[in-house]
């Protein structure tokens, strides 16, 4: 086919057969009205390393709070299950679910009745305070107390001469008595027998002839009881310091 010349002078190569059209766009490419993908804007670390120190604030007190707290022992009641300064883990959660304590196990509770009237404990500082309030560091300060559970309501407990212990009639094999002492102590509050009252708890320290418990406070507004609102959960796991670690189970006792 004959070319011919267009006005400016150039050849038109097309043909009677070919229709001339706009180039379309590929997929991936952006038309001329199409918008600019905005770059996600990224946190300046002056501002990002804050964000992360509050986020983390945050979930170290809701686990606090609703999960795990760290307690730490501040005497030796409870040895040589747990021995001065070490630390435990408590579980929070299962009270939610309405899980009651059971005999055997090893639980922090609020002071009840005034218990630890005149026991004067280092006070806190500050700093420890705060890291105690969020969870990132051991409650330091608070009226709490450890003790293990011998008696639920509805049980009877008894103690006649140095022991063993009774539970509802039956003598206790206590292997976890500190190494000496006698599993009933054989001064006059040391010689009872009690049934628990309903909503309450019945608790011993490990090192019996060194544990203030519920022996000693039968004349305070519970009998020496401690009411399960008051039971902040199971101790479960020694966690520090390392050579101490181990976990809580009930004791074959208690089967």
């Amino acid at each position: 086919m004959r070319q011919e010349p267009t006005e400016s002078g150039a050849t038109d190569v097309a043909d009677a057969g070919d229709v001339a059209t706009e180039p379309r766009p590929g997929p991936g490419s952006a038309g001329p009205d199409t918008p600019r993908r905005q770059k996600r804007r990224r946190l300046s670390p002056w501002a990002e390393y804050p964000l992360l120190a509050v986020t983390a604030l945050v979930l170290a007190f809701l686990i606090k709070t609703f999960l795990v707290q760290a307690f730490l022992i501040p005497s030796g009641s409870m040895q040589n299950t747990l021995q001065l300064d070490d630390r435990v883990l408590v579980d929070k959660l299962t009270p939610w679910f309405g899980s009651q304590p059971e005999r055997g196990e090893v639980i922090v509770f609020r002071d009840p009745a005034d218990w630890l009237a005149g026991h004067e404990a280092t006070p806190p500082t500050t700093l420890q305070k705060a890291l105690g309030f969020v969870g990132l560091m051991p409650a330091a300060g608070e009226q709490h107390l450890i003790k293990r559970v011998i008696g639920v309501a509805g049980d009877t407990v008894e103690c006649q001469g140095s022991g063993p212990l009774k539970l509802n009639g039956r003598p206790l094999d206590e292997p976890y008595v500190y190494a000496g002492n006698t599993p009933c102590s054989t001064d006059p509050e040391g010689q009872f027998k009690i049934t628990v009252s309903p909503g309450t708890v019945w608790v011993m320290g490990d090192h019996r002839q060194a544990s203030q418990d519920s022996r000693y406070h039968r004349n305070d507004s519970h009998g020496g009881m401690v009411p399960v609102d008051d039971v902040v959960g199971r101790a479960i796991v020694v966690a520090w310091p390392v050579p101490h670690w181990s976990t809580l189970p009930v004791p074959p006792t208690f089967d």
